[in-house]
This record gives structure tokens, sequence and C-alpha cells, in this order.
């Protein structure tokens, strides 16, 4: 490690499988903690290249508990969080309306680690079983359209990792990671990026792979749909920009997205959401966002997968989902 801090501090790159090696190194525990803090301090201070970014990302998928999901032909809907925006939890509410819509949703999440409450915080809060055991995770997808994948339990080798960035505080290169390092594989991926360095970077990975996706930046500086502000949308064959007015709606104010600064807030707004009770804001938020899950998977337009988000949160489909989650 000493080795390749120096290089990287003198602003040299490391090659993608010396990448993938140093991550493995630091899940068999062969580095000191400040070492690991130093080597994701280093990826504060410039730019991760593809072939690191790509190392990485093999390394984690190498030693994760994979879980064999093709045949379900599932969507997971993530940001890379680290934009500071602290908003509600709109790429967990997505899923599921997505999958009160009748996609398959494989949905990977982690504790918060630069906001106040990720996307597990305010499942397990809620009522949200995890486990990494495949029988009740397929009963789950197949009686739910939904299965949750709470990271730690599907890389135990970042056990050496996590307690450094919950220190750190900050967003690291594992950000970036997160959305890539499904154990699932899913056919199909919504990944929003906090800038447009990572949305580059993402859809140049993404056009090597077999994935169907939508990258999304919103130009306001949120790892999703914000309807703030316009986006930019890279997908398969496609790139664009986004307005808000190309779903029939205004632009809003960001404090209407707000997500308060405590996991019991959020819960609360999530309850206030799904039993269809939020705020005009925060229903075309949510529906924007998974309209747009909802066009990745059925390769339909934005505007179509919208209403059929909009019907499944409307009709009570995505609260039926998650009280069928909880009580499964």
């Amino acid at each position: 490690m000493k080795e390749a801090l120096n290089r990287l501090i003198n602003h040299e790159k490391i090659g993608e499988e010396e990448a993938k090696q140093v991550l493995i190194n630091i899940s068999k525990g062969d580095y000191s903690p400040e070492q690991i803090a130093s080597f994701l301090t280093v990826y504060m201070m410039r730019s991760i290249t593809v072939e690191e970014l790509q190392g990485f990302k093999n390394a984690l998928l190498e030693l994760c508990v994979s879980v064999d999901f093709k045949n379900y032909n599932s969507i997971d809907l993530c940001g890379t969080g680290g934009d500071g925006k602290d908003t509600f939890n709109i790429s967990t509410l997505s899923s599921f309306i997505t999958a009160g819509a009748g996609v398959m949703v494989t949905k990977h999440g982690n504790y918060g680690v630069s906001s106040s409450c990720g996307s597990s915080n305010v499942l397990e809060s809620l009522g949200v079983k995890f486990t990494n055991d495949i029988d009740y995770l397929k009963r789950s997808i197949e009686t739910t359209n939904i299965c949750i994948l709470h990271a730690p339990l599907f890389h135990p080798a970042m056990k050496n990792v996590a307690p450094i960035r919950k220190a750190l505080g900050v967003k690291t290169f594992f950000n970036m990671l997160g959305p890539m390092v499904n154990p699932a594989l899913p056919k199909y991926q919504l990944v929003g990026v906090f800038n447009l360095e990572i949305l580059r970077l993402y859809s140049y990975l993404y056009q090597k792979s077999d994935k169907k996706y939508s990258i999304v930046h919103d130009l306001g500086g949120y790892d999703e749909l914000s309807l703030t502000n316009n986006a930019k949308i890279v997908s398969n064959n496609t790139e664009k920009i986004f307005t808000p007015e190309d779903l029939g709606l205004d632009t809003i104010d960001p404090i209407s997205i707000f997500g308060g600064n405590s996991i019991k807030k959020a819960s609360e707004i999530f309850k206030a959401i799904i039993m269809g009770k939020g705020t005009n804001e925060q229903n075309m938020v949510v529906c924007a966002n998974a309209g747009l899950a909802i066009a990745t998977a059925k390769q339909i337009t934005h505007k179509e997968g919208f209403e059929i988000a909009k019907e499944s949160l409307f009709s009570g489909k995505a609260k039926t989902v998650l009280t069928k989650l909880i009580n499964l």
C-alpha cells in the first residue's frame, strides 16, 4: 500500500488490475485503517480514472455474495449519493412505485454515509427485513415484485472500510461504486450521479455492458431528477437534456423535496407519500423518477412511464408492495 500511496500522491494513476488487487487486499485486512483512509482521501482530491473504477468494481463483484436473479429481468434504482442535498428518499420510494407498476426491482442500498438517512435506514425503520437468504429474496420478488439487497450483507469483505467511511462522513469512491455492484446483476438500471464527470465515467463503463440503462445527473447538482432544474439523461442510444416541461410539469422549489435531518423525519415523509398523502411536488418527483425506471425497463417513452407511475402511486399499488414486503 505504501508504494501505491506514494505514487498516487505524486499524481500517478494505477491500472485496472492493481486497483482490483488493492481492494482485495483491503478486504483481507492487509492494510491499517490509516492507510485505507489515506487511500480513500486521494480520490477526494482528484478524479478517478475509468481503469481504476473498473478495477474496483471488478474486485467488489468478485468478492460479493452473488445472487442469481437473471431470470427476473429486474431493475435497480439508486443514486451514488454524495450530492449534499438531503432530499427525502426519492429513489427508494420510486422503487416501490416501479414495483407497483409490475416491474421487478432488485433494490441495492445501504445506510447513509454522506447523508443523514440512506435507503436502508428508512426501510429498516419501516420494518423491512434485511437478509441474504436466497429463498427469502426469491419469495420476496415473486410475491411483491421487489427484494431488498442490503449492501453489508452482500459485501462482507468491505467490513474493514465501513467504519472508516462513517468516520470520514464525506463521499468517497465507494459512492460511485454502489450502483455498479448490485449482486443481482440486474438487466436494467436507473442510476443517478452527483456530477457530470461521474456521468461520463458511468456512461463509458455501461456502454461496454449488456445492460439497458439510464444515467441521470440533475444540473442543480442532484443525483436524481429533482424537477428543480433541467437534467442530463444518458441511455444506451440517446443523450438528452430533460426538462420538467417534458412531463407537463412546472419547475419546483428545492425546499419542497427536503427530507429533513433525521431518520424519523425521513420515515414520516416516506409513509405520507406512499399512502398518497404527499404534496404535489413530492408526488411528481417520485413519479418522474419511477417513470424513467419504468420507461427503461419497458423500453417506452418517459412520458408513458410517468403516467404508469402515477397510476401505481395513486391507486395504492405501491403501498400494497410495501405492506406485503413488511409482512413477508
